[in-house]
């Protein structure tokens, strides 16, 4: 049996004057955690705008953990992986 996929995420409230420079850092997020082997979605609440939801995952804990912990900027709950559950 393979390993299950990891993932972890971030909520962000991002005022409209710090929406670009939020792009920005998001932009360079993504290429980060895709270097590092894991996959980078982010969504935008429809109803609220500026409220942000950050998913990164990986095929295995070990990469997803291993991404965070060398990140150039930390995650606010690096602590929370959770892993996918196999339905029988």
């Amino acid at each position: 049996m393979k390993a299950a996929r990891a993932l972890t995420l971030q909520r962000s409230i991002v005022p409209r004057s710090e929406r670009a420079k939020y792009m920005h850092k998001l932009r360079a997020r993504r290429a980060y955690y895709t270097s590092a082997n894991c996959r980078f979605w982010v969504f935008e609440e429809s109803d609220l705008a500026g409220a942000f939801i950050e998913f990164i995952s990986a095929e295995d804990p070990a990469i997803l953990v291993r991404a965070i912990a060398e990140a150039p900027e930390s995650l606010l709950d690096a602590g929370r992986i959770y892993q996918e559950v196999e339905l029988e």
